[in-house]
C-alpha cells in the first residue's frame, strides 16, 4: 500500500479522487476519430484476407467521354498499354447535352468504360488529361461495391498494384 500512495498520493476525503483533466480527454477523443478511418480499414483487410471477401471500393469504373469511335480506340489501347485498367467497354454513340462556356451544346460522344483499381484512379485521370483531345475530358469514377468475385479477382490480377 505504501508503493501506491507514492505514485498516486491520495489526496485529503473531502477532495475525492483526482481525475484527467477535460484536455485529456479531448486528445484522446481527437486521436481515436483521427485514427478512425485508419483502424476500420486495417479491419477490413485482415477480415478480407481471412475469409477471402471483397472490399467494397477496392476497384472504381471510370467513364470517359470521347469525340468519336477512333479516339475512344486510342485512348481504350493507351489506357491497356500502361495497364491502368483491366478492360475497357467502347459504347457505341450516344447524344449528350452540356454547357460549355456559358452555351448549351449538343453533340454525340463515345463513352469508354474502365473497369480498375480504386489506387489508379487518379493516374488515371492524369493520363487521359494528357492525351485527350478535348480542354475539359470527362472522368469520373464510381466505386464498384458489389460484383462476381472470380470477375473482382481477375480485375485484381490484371491491374498491377501501385
Amino acid at each position: 500500500m505504501e508503493g501506491l500512495s507514492q505514485r498516486c498520493p491520495l489526496p485529503p476525503a473531502s477532495q475525492g479522487c483526482p481525475r484527467p483533466g477535460r484536455g485529456t480527454l479531448v486528445l484522446v477523443l481527437t486521436l481515436l476519430v483521427l485514427m478512425y478511418p485508419l483502424l476500420r480499414g486495417l479491419a477490413l483487410h485482415l477480415h478480407s484476407a481471412v475469409t477471402g471477401s471483397y472490399i467494397p471500393g477496392t476497384h472504381s469504373i471510370a467513364f470517359v467521354n470521347c469525340l468519336n469511335e477512333q479516339i475512344a480506340r486510342d485512348i481504350a489501347r493507351a489506357i491497356m498499354d500502361k495497364k491502368l485498367a483491366a478492360y475497357v467497354n467502347i459504347l457505341p454513340k450516344s447524344s449528350a447535352l452540356y454547357f460549355w462556356k456559358g452555351e448549351l451544346e449538343e453533340s454525340t460522344e463515345i463513352l469508354l468504360l474502365v473497369k480498375t483499381r480504386t489506387s489508379k484512379i487518379g493516374e488515371l485521370s492524369n493520363y487521359v488529361r494528357s492525351i485527350h483531345p478535348f480542354e475539359t475530358p470527362e472522368v469520373i469514377s464510381l466505386p464498384i461495391d458489389q460484383g462476381n468475385p472470380l470477375y473482382l479477382k481477375w480485375i485484381e490480377e490484371n491491374v498491377p498494384r501501385d
